[in-house]
Formats: C-alpha cells, sequence, structure tokens
C-alpha cells in the first residue's frame, strides 16, 4: 500500500507482517517521447497484447539483454518488470526498455507513468525524470 512501512506495522493484525526487504517506492512522471536507440550491438522488438507493451532487447546475437511491459489504464501507463540481464548491466539498456515502453505508450494515448520501484531501480528512474511520491509498504501474512 502507498504508506511508509512503520506507519502500517502497528495497524497489522494478528499474523501480518511488513515485509521490510520488499519495501518500496511509488514514482511517477509526465510521459514525453523520447524517440530512443539502442546502442551498437543491441536491437529492440516491441509487442503489444491485450493492453500491455512488452520491450525487449536483445544482444547482437539475439539472447535476450533487457526487457520490461506497461500496462495501459486509460492515459496512465504502468511499468513493470523492467530487468536487463546481468550480463549487460550499465550500458544503458534499462533506459532504454523505460524510454521505449514510454515512447508507446504516449503513441497509445498516455500522459501519465507510474510504477513501484526497488531501491536500486529507483536510482535508474530519477535518471530519467522519475519523481517519487509515496513509500509502498508491502505486507505479507505468516501466521
Amino acid at each position: 500500500m502507498p504508506a511508509e512501512p512503520g506507519d502500517v506495522e502497528p495497524w497489522l493484525s494478528p499474523g501480518w507482517v511488513v515485509a521490510w526487504a520488499e519495501t518500496g517506492h511509488l514514482m511517477a512522471v509526465d510521459l514525453t517521447v523520447t524517440a530512443s536507440r539502442p546502442p551498437e550491438g543491441y536491437g529492440v522488438t516491441v509487442e503489444y497484447l491485450e493492453g500491455v507493451i512488452h520491450a525487449r532487447v536483445s544482444d547482437a546475437a539475439g539472447r535476450p539483454a533487457a526487457q520490461g511491459q506497461a500496462a495501459l489504464l486509460g492515459e496512465t501507463a504502468v511499468m513493470d518488470r523492467v530487468v536487463t540481464d546481468e550480463a549487460h548491466r550499465r550500458r544503458g539498456l534499462g533506459g532504454l526498455v523505460m524510454r521505449t515502453l514510454a515512447d508507446e505508450a504516449v503513441a497509445r494515448g498516455a500522459g501519465t507513468g507510474v510504477l513501484g520501484a526497488t531501491d536500486p531501480g529507483r536510482a535508474l528512474y530519477e535518471t530519467l525524470g522519475w519523481k517519487k511520491h509515496a513509500a509502498i509498504a508491502e505486507c505479507v501474512y505468516r501466521p
């Protein structure tokens, strides 16, 4: 839920706990077109299925390097599952995925992007103009 984990914890019923390692950040941005291009040796494919944009980055041999998806809900794109393969990190591929998803979402009428970020993800998203609006407290039931 969008709240500080420490504020939520006293309100939890018996058996429920804050998953401190899984707490995150609710972030948003006004989407803009970037006309992003992959770095040399990489290619991007985009697929739109049932309201979800899938962006995949492959290396020169066609192996997966990074990917992500965005669900379109009216004028909002909810970014999710953005990940870069460990062997391809630090090459701007996570940013490429985010910009590709934004470009595709804008082309389909979205104006706002929303996501839940981990701490490492937050660092990337802030470099792309995303702003934190709230903490996300993740709670799990452990009887």
